[in-house]
């Protein structure tokens, strides 16, 4: 099956929140959204009377994400939805924009779910897992919450970057990062986070994330998913995309590492010298989608595919028209006719039979 959908809210969307962002997309006739976590400042506060007994799931108007309790006199970190509070507890909630609490975010899975659209989740955008300015353990963190909020939902994706090498040697950041994602799978199934965790290509040199790399990481690290950005992976590659064999290729790759579902951004792009300088609509770059809806249909792909373009939701139906149309000029394509049988010999009457000659009498 092929999903399309958008990065975000849809911007014809009227409203603003998740809510009339799910609505939007199925009326538009699509079927995914990748919900944008933009913001992950914490706030805190010590559990009143009304929260002792409830678990972070049911605290109302709050996302809390972690409880700190005071064991052997230090604090120790929860971060468990299912973990009751306790007198004495501090809270330590989201302030993402995403929803008011796990109530709301478990709804809007439900009407996603009835309306047919995968929710994936997306984190933000700088990330840092090989440690290349120090802030590893609070990218770390957001990561974990990301699957917090895309468990409740129900989410099949959390989606992350993994940062710069910075003045860290290549071998270096990538074993830090592989480290590090196997802390993340692990706390994902600790926590019971059903979500993947994907790890998404770069577009630029200097940030980790090449397409051989993510391929790497990801059959090193069981459990992680590649996340191909075909904008990302062509600018990277001077122009990669050309013919459907192209994205075969490369999707083939992918495939043979990936878990499942494969989960794809696409985009125009504007590139230079093996890197990428903005993302552009479909129409103005030189990554054209004709050959992939080629490739698509050549073969059996199960893939998401998120428009990551300035035009959001337009480019996610252009790239759904396009689909469309090859498949129907494939369809109404005229067959060869077949040779027609050259008409048969008519049959030769047969002679009637010579009477026989009456012998003489004697």
């Amino acid at each position: 099956m092929i999903r399309f959908g958008p990065s975000g809210i849809p911007l014809s969307c009227k409203g603003r929140t998740l809510r009339d962002g799910i609505e939007d997309i199925h009326n538009l006739g699509l079927t995914a959204m990748e919900v944008q976590l933009v913001r992950v400042n914490l706030n805190e506060r010590y559990a009143g009377e009304e929260d002792v007994g409830l678990t972070p799931r049911e605290v109302p108007g709050e996302l809390v994400v972690q409880i700190g309790r005071r064991e052997d006199r230090k604090e120790v970190l929860l971060a468990s939805l299912s973990e009751k509070i306790e007198k004495g507890d501090v809270l330590y909630s989201l302030a993402s924009g995403v929803a008011r609490d796990y109530l709301e975010l478990q709804e809007l899975g439900v009407l996603a779910r009835e309306l047919d659209i995968e929710l994936s989740l997306h984190t933000p955008y700088y990330m840092d897992l090989a440690n290349a300015d120090g802030l590893a353990d609070r990218s770390l963190q957001s990561i974990m919450w990301a699957g917090l909020l895309a468990e409740a939902m129900g989410g099949t994706m959390v989606v992350t970057h993994l940062g710069m090498f910075g003045e860290v040697d290549h071998k270096v950041a990538m074993d830090a990062i592989q480290k590090n994602l196997r802390v993340l799978r692990d706390w994902y199934k600790k926590s019971k986070v059903h979500a993947r965790l994907g790890i998404e290509a770069s577009g630029r040199q200097e940030v980790v994330g090449s397409l051989d790399e993510i391929l790497k990481l990801a059959k090193n690290v069981k459990g992680i998913a590649p996340v191909l950005n075909f904008a990302h992976v062509h600018a990277r590659g001077f122009g990669l995309f050309k013919k459907p064999e192209d994205f075969d290729k490369v999707l083939g790759d992918v495939e043979k590492v990936s878990e499942g579902h494969l989960h794809t951004h696409f985009s125009g792009v504007e590139h230079a010298d093996g890197n990428e300088q903005r993302y552009t609509p479909i129409k103005k770059g030189d990554l054209r989608f004709e050959p992939l809806a080629e490739c698509l249909l050549d073969e059996d792909y199960d893939l998401t595919i998120v428009s990551s373009s300035p035009l959001l939701e337009h480019d996610a139906m252009y790239m759904k028209v396009i689909l469309e149309r090859v498949l129907a000029k494939r369809l109404i394509r005229p067959t060869k006719p077949e040779k027609e049988e050259a008409p048969a010999k008519p049959e030769k009457p047969e002679r009637p039979a010579r009477p026989e000659k009456e012998g003489r009498g004697r």
